[in-house]
């Protein structure tokens, strides 16, 4: 099975999500969430790993949590979803995608979003549960 994980990071205010611009398909030009193949066994490390790579934003930045999965078994992947807030600001680090902070205002449902609605789905779980959630971080 090939393993994937994207990770949504709040800002300080938790009014913004960190997206990046999508160079390749799938999603080509779309705004996506960061992350990447998973290659390691301890997932949360890959995710930590993933996000410092494409953002600059390190463990000591965040703190991140594994809160939901998706299982495409007819593709046989995996993609694991971490959500994580900002303990101060950061400056960006840009690896290959241009990055930028979304304001939570958006909708994420719309075809400016990579993932066929993914993103929204996943900002509404979280919203259900965000304080509790976030506060855990």
């Amino acid at each position: 099975m090939k393993k994937y994980n994207i990770i949504l990071v709040y800002d300080v205010e938790e009014k913004h999500v960190l997206m990046c611009k999508r160079l390749l398909e799938p999603f080509k030009g779309q705004l996506n969430l960061v992350g990447g193949k998973i290659e390691a066994i301890n997932h949360l490390e890959e995710a930590y790993r993933e996000l410092n790579e494409e953002t600059g934003i390190s463990k000591a930045d965040t703190s991140l949590r594994h809160f939901m999965d998706f299982t495409y078994h007819y593709y046989d992947i995996l993609l694991e979803v971490y959500v994580g807030k900002l303990k101060h600001p950061v400056d960006l680090i840009e690896e290959v995608n241009a990055l930028e902070w979304v304001s939570l205002s958006e909708d994420f449902f719309s075809e400016k979003y990579a993932g066929d609605g993914n993103i929204g789905h996943i900002l509404k779980q979280i919203e259900y549960d965000k304080e509790e959630i976030l506060k855990t971080l």
